[in-house]
């Protein structure tokens, strides 16, 4: 027998044992009953009670029904004890023969890590101090076919990890931390733009013509109707229409899909918040931003400064503005600022770092790949980079100073991307042209480059306020706020291979 048999031998053992009991279960009646409610919950309970002694806890007498997984039993004779899980925290549960009765003991003392129990008794304190609930009933709802991972081994397999959550949630604490918080952050961006009278909308999931984005997108079919539809790139472009329609301030949190590689900062479908503000521009953006970011830390760590894989990050202090140019110089002494339009000297400049250049790309573009290069890997506190080239934002307002840069932004933390935002353009025959020339690239065999989209140029030629739009990775933004290494440790269900 192999080394890796063994444990699949084992486990198909314990699986039978199991089972066994399962078939006992349905011989005796119901196995799977639906009659046991919850009066409270063990995260809960041990809040509202952190204080109360023994004496106090005694004289309150509190009837409590609590169901969950069991996770740890120690059967000790006529009295045993077992922690209970549920999706608020564990509580310890005391029961004895004298308690519960004969015949709830024994099966009791058959049930198997992981099995959904419900208790009922009252809450009490231990001789060691532990807050617990002395068991008067005790019975198995749910029986597990499964055995659980060791309780100190964990899944220690990355992959198994993603693609059983259900198990990771279970054995691990720490992936539960994340999603409640990722559930709280959410929460807490809700309120935050609700709170400035921003109006939560859902724009559609299917486009006929993808846009808001330079992205290569997914393509479905639609059978009734007989015509293809990409799963959208970004929401961008239906928001924008809502504020044509007089809706001001617009918001959401939404799905999109990109047909991209997988890393750790990215996966093919994710969430962003994107939102769209009238008679704003992009500096008060980015005094949005920087406030909501710190109300964000604050919710989540009580302070305005917190760790990310071993990095001071500080909310508290103003965010750092630089333009893209000025921060390309910076990084690269040899270049002067007067030259940053100059496609020559820029091609030259991506030729000495070695940076593979298409031929087809202008000063715009050769400017940003230096600044991805020598400046994004830098940023590690909040720094909002400025007036981006022409070139790269097909959806920004020009500059009035200067027409081939755009008022647009993006804010990086920790090296990493976390929001763009810009100044919207509003001048329909401008975006025409811009989206023919997005046109002409795809032509040209550039799969991200837009489709011209004739209905919201229609959309633009009623008219749009002076706006602004800002989209937030919401998933990279969690990633943060709960010291995430990898996209995957923040979807409950990341996109795998297909298991063989």
């Amino acid at each position: 027998m192999t080394e890796a048999a063994a444990p699949i031998i084992e486990l198909n053992q314990l699986m039978a044992e199991r089972h066994e009991k399962l078939v006992a279960m349905r011989s005796a009646g119901n196995a799977y009953p639906n009659d046991f409610r919850v009066s409270h919950y063990a995260g809960d309970l041990h809040a509202e009670y952190v204080e109360s002694d023994a004496e106090a806890l005694a004289a309150l007498a509190l009837p409590v029904a609590l169901a969950g997984r069991m996770v740890l039993k120690r059967v000790m004779g006529k009295a045993s004890f077992a922690t209970m899980q549920d999706f608020t925290g564990q509580l310890q549960l005391f029961v004895r023969v004298q308690d519960v009765g004969d015949l709830a003991y024994q099966a009791f003392k058959h049930f198997d890590l992981g099995d959904i129990v419900g208790c009922v008794g009252s809450l009490f304190r231990t001789k060691t101090g532990e807050l617990s609930v002395h068991a008067t009933a005790i019975r198995l709802l749910v029986k597990s076919l499964r055995p659980l991972p060791d309780k100190w081994q964990g899944l220690t397999d990355t992959e198994t990890r993603y693609r059983q959550r259900y198990v990771d949630l279970i054995v691990s604490a720490d992936s539960r931390r994340v999603f409640l918080a990722r559930s709280q952050i959410v929460r807490e961006i809700r309120s935050f733009m609700d709170a400035r009278r921003f109006m939560e909308v859902e724009t559609p999931m299917m486009h006929s013509i993808p846009g808001g984005a330079t992205a290569r997108p997914f393509k479905t079919h639609h059978n009734a109707l007989d015509m293809e539809l990409y799963l959208r790139v970004a929401p961008e472009l239906h928001l924008k229409r809502l504020v044509v329609g007089g809706f001001d301030k617009v918001y959401e949190i939404n799905r999109s899909f990109r047909n991209e590689g997988v890393s750790t900062r990215h996966n093919p479908e994710f969430t962003m918040m994107e939102f769209y503000w009238a008679y704003a521009n992009f500096h008060d953006l980015m005094d949005l931003t920087e406030k909501m970011l710190r109300h964000l830390s604050i919710a989540v760590h009580g302070q305005a400064d917190f760790t990310y894989q071993g990095l001071a990050i500080d909310f508290s202090q103003p965010f750092q503005r630089l333009r893209l140019d000025e921060a390309v110089c910076a990084a690269l002494p040899e270049l002067d600022i007067s030259e940053c339009q100059n496609e020559a000297v820029l091609r030259r400049h991506c030729q000495l770092l070695k940076l593979h250049v298409k031929p087809s790309y202008r000063w715009g573009r050769l400017l940003l790949e230096l600044f991805e290069m020598l400046v994004e890997p830098t940023l590690i506190q909040p720094t909002f980079i400025t007036h981006y080239p022409l070139e790269v934002s097909p959806l920004s307002r020009r500059n009035d100073l200067n027409p081939e840069l755009t008022d647009r932004f993006e804010l990086f933390i920790a090296t990493r991307e976390l929001a763009n935002g810009f100044s919207e353009l509003n001048d329909p025959e401008d975006q025409a042209e811009r989206f023919k020339a997005q046109v002409a690239e795809k032509d040209a065999g550039d799969e991200e480059a837009m489709h011209f989209d004739a209905d919201y140029i229609r959309a633009l030629e009623y008219a749009m306020p002076p706006t602004a739009g800002e989209g937030i990775g919401i998933d990279r933004l969690v990633m943060l706020l709960t010291d995430c290494a990898s996209i995957r440790d923040v979807l409950l269900f990341p996109y795998m291979r297909t298991e063989v």
